[in-house]
């Protein structure tokens, strides 16, 4: 896909019925409005903006015109921003709709965290839009549709109780057409699955199992009674293709994590991408990455949907990182193998992939067995999500170059909801290079640049049409690199570390970016160990959305 979406496809993307509370996408587009209508972006998972007033040649003169805190402590939220009104999730289910271009707070929903919740690991992260409605996933596991205009709720429904999963939903759900969809998150003793709801109604339309039970394909690749409680989190969101009706999906790993002697076999679907039929939830297919997974390598990470033309043909393709270290490019039709490389340096747990993507002699735990392992079970990334760019041709990823010495333990029957950890980890720096953010061919996993960030950067990272790479760092600076070179162009102090995702959207002609400041994240608390000299350098957990934008002519008197 090459050039900037036209009004027409960001209509397509924003899904909108007639009736609903946002306009159609060429409205807003001719009033000067171009929101940031899902997760990602848009249904791709590109986290990219179509937007280039903000741009190379003027990035460094970006200043903060607004600020809001949500008086709570992190902030990993992605906002979303619709006919100039921006909803932003805080941490403990508060949601807030504001003024896109000044902050003034319109309306604000909280809903009560009980007892006995992930606390923050159980927080979401990210919303989804559409028929005049705000979804939101619940710390003690609900979904809810909410009013765009007034935050009042329309409809509340319990995805499984919480008390016994010890499970909340992913980090954002998905609208897929008429379908709300979302997963399952958790580190711990569950069957997994993806859940589809009647976006307007909340009624159940369909659930996919991502461990296959008795009789369902799959189910020989579990030993015993191991699939009952077999993981399989799905712990991010997913993609959305609406002219094959395709929902995309990472699978996270099985449990137990670190054991995988006590459950012999592949671990369908774990470890997996998964293709299902938006409107049944049927499997259309699966890829495997990592069968009988003992070193924790969920393939939870977004599926990035890529149109390649080579030869006069265009094709339709998947392009998935894992926290492995290792980059899959699948046909999205068939999810055929068609290629795989490294997007880390520090990989030692296999000799490579195979011609089929499968990993070449890798390496498993064994019990009491010190084994050091790069990348760690941390990742080279996690929830830090990628961003593509169809202006450069280039995907921009991150790799933390964090490894740990990891061995297995004996493991008991583990119960619903049991943390079934069957290891344990001592996490180590990589021996040679650090962390850094790169830029990639897609197709052939070239790197066209390299840029050292020498502390894990454990944001998301949103690319736009001006050329520009928007991130920012754990000390807390907000920063813009050249998409084509990798060079700072601008930096701010936010005062609190980032791990949330920077989105761009425009309001009455107006160009903003807003990112989220208050460091979160299992990530996060690898620097001060592993990194004892920025120890008394990191700033104090915030939770505020800083918005920036370039000067007008008014701002400059």
């Amino acid at each position: 896909m090459a050039g900037h979406y036209g009004a027409r496809a960001w209509a397509a993307l924003l899904l909108l019925a007639v009736g609903s509370a946002f306009p159609p996408a060429d409205a807003a587009a001719a009033n000067g409005n171009v929101g940031w209508p899902s997760f990602f972006g848009n249904d791709q998972d590109w986290s990219y903006s179509p937007l280039d007033q903000i741009n190379t040649g003027n990035v460094a003169h970006l200043t903060p015109v607004w600020a809001f805190s949500t008086g709570e402590t992190g902030l990993g939220a992605t906002p979303l921003v619709a006919d100039g009104v921006l909803y932003l999730l805080a941490p403990n289910n508060h949601l807030f709709a504001l003024d896109a271009a000044t902050g003034r707070q319109i309306w604000s929903s909280t809903r009560p965290t009980p007892q006995g919740t992930l606390g923050g690991v159980g927080s979401s992260t990210g919303l989804a839009m559409g028929f005049g409605l705000i979804f939101e996933g619940t710390r003690d596991n609900h979904l809810v549709a909410i009013d765009a205009k007034t935050g009042h709720d329309v409809w509340d429904v319990q995805v499984e109780d919480y008390r016994a999963c010890k499970c909340t939903t992913s980090f954002t759900p998905l609208l897929a057409g008429d379908k709300i969809i979302v997963g399952a998150r958790g580190d711990i003793a569950q069957r997994g699955y993806i859940a589809a709801f009647d976006a307007k109604t909340g009624k159940p339309a369909w659930r996919f199992w991502t461990i296959p039970g008795p009789g369902e394909p799959g189910h020989d690749s579990w030993s015993k009674e191991d699939w009952a409680l077999g993981g399989g989190s799905t712990w991010l969101g997913g993609a959305y293709d609406p002219a094959l009706n395709l929902v995309y999906w990472g699978v996270g790993n099985p449990q137990p994590m670190l054991n995988a002697a006590a459950r012999q076999g592949d671990n369908l679907y774990t470890d997996s991408v998964v293709a299902l039929d938006a409107a049944t939830g049927k499997l259309k297919w699966y890829f495997q990455e990592v069968p009988n997974d003992s070193l924790d390598y969920d393939s939870a990470p977004e599926p990035v949907l890529i149109d390649i033309d080579r030869g006069g043909k265009t094709e339709k393709l998947l392009l998935h990182a894992d926290k492995s270290g290792y980059t899959y490019l699948l046909d999205r039709v068939t999810g055929k193998f068609v290629a795989g490389w490294p997007h880390a340096d520090a990989i030692n747990w296999t000799q490579g992939l195979d011609k089929n993507g499968k990993p070449i002699d890798p390496m498993r735990t064994e019990v009491g067995v010190d084994k050091l392992i790069c990348p760690s079970l941390y990742g080279s990334r996690a929830g830090n999500h990628s961003a593509y760019s169809p202006q450069t041709g280039w995907w921009y990823n991150v790799s933390f170059e964090v490894c740990a010495y990891t061995k297995a333990v004996p493991t008991a029957a583990a119960k619903e909801g049991d943390l079934d950890m069957g290891g344990f980890i001592r996490p180590v720096r990589a021996q040679n290079g650090g962390p850094f953010i790169a830029a990639f061919d897609p197709v052939t996993g070239k790197r066209a640049w390299t840029v050292e960030t020498g502390l894990p950067n454990v944001s998301a990272l949103t690319a736009t049409a001006g050329d520009l790479i928007f991130a920012g760092d754990v000390l807390g600076v907000a920063y813009a690199l050249d998409a084509r070179t990798g060079k700072r162009l601008w930096s701010f102090s936010t005062g609190s570390g980032i791990s949330g995702s920077p989105i761009s959207y425009e309001v009455a002609g107006r160009q903003y970016v807003a990112i989220p400041s208050g460091l979160t994240g299992a990530p996060a608390t690898l620097i001060a160990p592993l990194w004892p000299d920025v120890k008394d350098k990191l700033p104090p957990v915030g939770s505020t959305l800083f918005v920036f934008a370039l000067p007008e002519p008014s701002d400059a008197r």
